[in-house]
């Protein structure tokens, strides 16, 4: 059961996928090439691979490796928060808002081996204001498998300046020089 702050209030909207958001079954890609949790270069990092759903909802990918390790042999619990965290901010991409996580209520249902390719699922499910409601469930052996860990989130939009006056200098610097516009807006879209 989550808290009352994850509950949507009364006069919450529907959410609507942006007419400009990629195609059902298009993949995300990365949104910055330094996140820990889709990132190309982080080399323990979780590679999650994320593709677009129907309606505002997306389907992720991420193989559960040794730097991942929490128990011998187990996915370190915030490993797992993690990949639901970056599942449910990838959604973000497909509203076209820039947002950070609010509150993020993850439940750990069973343990994820080392090895395991766990297959997340994740929707928006209200927007009020700036606030976007959503919820995600990783999956162990595929798309219909045995749930392992669900999340509920509450997402808040911000402008790109949260990122510019609180990120590293030279980092930003990077980002925001990167002649790619689609990848330079994509660096500042998800989690603070």
């Amino acid at each position: 059961m989550s808290s009352a702050s994850l509950q949507p209030p009364a006069d919450a909207q529907p959410p609507v996928r942006h007419p400009d958001a990629p195609a059902p079954g298009e993949p995300l890609g990365a949104h910055y090439e330094h996140c820990f949790g889709c990132g190309p270069g982080q080399s323990h990092g979780l590679h999650l691979e994320a593709r677009a759903g129907d309606g505002v909802s997306l389907t992720a990918e991420f193989t559960v490796q040794p730097a991942h390790q929490g128990a011998p042999g187990l996915a370190h619990g915030g490993v797992l928060a993690t990949a639901l965290d970056e599942t449910l901010g990838s959604l973000n991409w497909l509203l076209r808002t820039i947002a950070v996580t609010g509150r993020l209520e993850t439940d750990f249902v069973a343990p994820v081996p080392v090895g395991t390719v766990l297959h997340l699922q994740a929707e928006v499910t209200a927007v009020a204001g700036r606030k976007i409601y959503s919820r995600a469930t990783g999956r162990i052996g595929g798309p219909e498998g045995p749930v392992a860990v669900r999340a509920e989130a509450l997402f808040v939009e911000v402008k790109v300046d949260h990122f510019t006056e609180h990120g590293r200098e030279q980092e930003i610097r990077a980002a925001m020089s990167d002649p790619d516009q689609i990848r330079r807006s994509r660096a500042f879209e998800v989690n603070p």
